[in-house]
């Protein structure tokens, strides 16, 4: 059975004795069911995993013994950033959530004229954070150690000015195929318009900047379709899908 993994905001050292915060341990026990003496991972965006055991399994008091550190989690052969304009709701979480798991390094929403979400002040901080939360929970259930950035939301056309770089514009009526690009090197920004794309001024905007207009296919994708169905392709081309994962830690089977 696959051992359960959880984010701590915390250091982490094998020997380590911790109590779970109030949030994590009703997850613990509440969600994932576990009890006493069950194996739990535990991890802090370091890079390691941190193996460790339930000793105590209380509603209101979790606490967890480290037993050992896993290797550092392999740096992707392609870094990918993803600068996504907003969709709404549970569009923006599947769009971020599904492109952690596929291996998304960095994510960037940004404000363009067709976004239909008005976020400022409170509830822009407010956003944020349950966003973070999402790759939170993206990365427990995916087994990533290193947590992807997610920068602070942009306007368009600031970003496009101090990004500087470049990348790849994903576009219906873009002037090159996806597959048929040659390999990135060892970075990529991957810039993707919200609901509706990005209009005419805007892809201009971006060509000026240095963004080439890719296009998957035939068909019109979702915004928080879209997103996943480009990294996917990315990934078999030029990425990490031909990994070989590490040798599980010997001794986390649950109830040994």
């Amino acid at each position: 059975m696959r051992v359960a993994r959880l984010y701590l905001d915390s250091p982490l050292a094998p020997g380590a004795l911790l109590r779970l915060p109030e949030a994590q341990a009703r997850h613990a026990i509440l969600v994932l069911r576990l009890a006493r003496g069950d194996p739990l991972i535990l991890f802090n965006g370091d890079g390691h995993d941190y193996p460790g055991r339930l000793v105590e399994a209380e509603r209101t008091e979790v606490r967890v013994r480290i037993e050992a550190c896993t290797p550092a989690e392999p740096t992707p052969p392609l870094a990918i950033h993803l600068a996504l304009g907003i969709a709404r709701g549970e569009r923006m979480d599947l769009a971020i959530q599904k492109s952690v798991e596929l291996g998304v390094g960095r994510i960037t929403p940004l404000l363009a004229r067709r976004v239909q979400v008005q976020l400022t002040g409170s509830r822009l901080a407010r956003r944020l954070e349950h966003w973070r939360g999402v790759i939170i929970a993206a990365c427990e259930q995916a087994g990533r150690r290193r947590l992807p950035v997610l920068e602070p939301v942009a306007e368009l056309d600031t970003w496009l000015h101090e990004q500087g770089q470049g990348g790849w514009l994903l576009d219906p009526q873009g002037e090159q195929a996806l597959v048929a690009m040659p390999p990135p090197g060892d970075r990529i920004t991957l810039l993707i318009g919200p609901e509706g794309g990005f209009d005419a001024e805007e892809r201009e905007l971006a060509r000026r900047h240095g963004f080439i207009g890719v296009r998957l296919g035939p068909r019109i994708l979702r915004a928080e379709t879209a997103p996943l169905a480009a990294i996917a392709v990315i990934q078999a081309l030029w990425g990490d899908f031909g990994y070989r994962p590490l040798p599980v830690c010997p001794g986390l089977q649950r109830g040994e």
